[in-house]
């Protein structure tokens, strides 16, 4: 018989990421035996992972009718009826796959992630489908300790109890395991972004594993828009100094009489900038501590494709090249300086709303 061989081979080529091949060879086979239950799950993962989830339920569905205590084929039901939205079949999906298989890891973790899932995006937000889905989790975890999707699961359910504490070790648990998950990357880092200002290097931490989670998935938007936020955050920080000197240097030069000379001047404008100066030394100092070099690449990448960013930093750049020019050319017209200072200070604060809305407006659905 050459059917094992062929469907072993259509899950090789599935293990290697090449669903459309797995597929076709699944589909193959079934041409000669149409009730093979094993071969129509497989069929259905590929169809799954290509995103036709209609075809994937009715492949599945016709496995469950050869075979209706196959633990896989409801296991995969679950899976594509969440995928569907159809959220309180996928329920009764996972509660039947902990019927069939009561000592099996993946079918508590099938009922937590659709228990989670239902409470985060079916409507309905209840506490009480929350901690469902964190026991199911925790059953997984006991089943199946080595498994780091379990972990996850633990962590993500906790995360959005609002324990944050076991949530953070269930990510570092997942991450001992599989250190390539870039969700406990993600969601770990959003975690320590919480504690930035209770503990020190927290924000580094976060920006590290952002960019680890990014790089391990490049089509994750999660973890890209989590750098855009942090960067945005950064430029939108850099405001308070702008108007400091932008402050220094409108009362600097309110110091200096219209009619002084440059040597009666030079104690007011020497004084302002020296706040001015001071100020962008100590921001310097403190964000070359921030982020260290290793970090800075990427979120100059991600700051330069990020328009919310760009219009945040160059609101602040031109409102301290003025505070710059002001001092220096202290002996222009004051109606012209007051002229340009007016708009641009109100400049940075209109672009804070504008960018922090237009940043908000990229953050991914899910």
């Amino acid at each position: 018989m050459t059917t094992p061989t062929a469907l072993a081979r259509a899950e090789a080529l599935y293990d290697a990421g090449r669903f459309e091949q797995a597929g076709e060879l699944a589909a193959r086979h079934l041409a000669t035996d149409p009730e093979d239950a094993d071969a129509l799950v497989l069929l259905a993962r590929c169809l799954h992972r290509a995103g036709d989830h209609p075809a994937a339920l009715t492949a599945v569905e016709r496995a469950l009718r050869a075979q209706p205590e196959l633990v896989m084929g409801h296991l995969m039901r679950t899976q594509i009826l969440l995928a569907l939205k159809r959220f309180g079949d996928a329920e009764a999906s996972a509660h039947r796959t902990v019927q069939l298989a009561p000592s099996f890891w993946g079918s508590h973790y099938a009922l937590g992630t659709a228990l989670a899932e239902t409470a985060e995006y079916g409507g309905g937000r209840d506490r009480a489908r929350v901690t469902a889905a964190y026991e199911a989790a925790r059953t997984a975890v006991a089943l199946g300790p080595e498994e780091d999707a379990a972990h996850f699961l633990v962590g993500l359910t906790a995360q959005r109890r609002g324990d944050h504490a076991t949530a953070r070790r269930a990510y570092e648990t997942t991450l001992r395991l599989n250190p390539q998950s870039s969700e406990a990357h993600n969601n770990l880092s959003l975690l320590r972004l919480r504690r930035r200002w209770l503990r020190r290097g927290a924000w580094t931490q976060a920006a590290e594993g952002f960019v680890a989670s990014a790089a391990l998935d490049l089509t994750d938007r999660k973890a890209r828009y989590n750098l855009e936020a942090m960067a945005w955050g950064t430029a939108a920080g850099a405001r308070w100094v702008a108007l400091v000197g932008f402050v220094a240097s409108v009362i600097a030069l309110a110091w200096v009489p219209s009619d002084a000379s440059a040597s009666e001047a030079v104690v007011p404008l020497l004084t302002g900038g020296a706040v001015l100066v001071a100020a962008w030394a100590v921001w310097g100092v403190w964000m070359a501590r921030r982020v260290p070099p290793r970090l800075r690449r990427p979120l100059l990448l991600v700051a330069r494709n990020c328009p919310p960013v760009l219009y945040m930093a160059g609101a602040v750049a031109l409102l301290s090249l003025y505070s710059f020019a002001v001092l220096a050319l202290w002996s222009l017209d004051s109606a012209l300086v007051g002229g340009l200072g007016t708009p641009l200070f109100w400049a940075v604060i209109i672009t804070y709303w504008v960018s922090r809305s237009a940043l908000n407006r990229r953050m991914p659905k899910d």
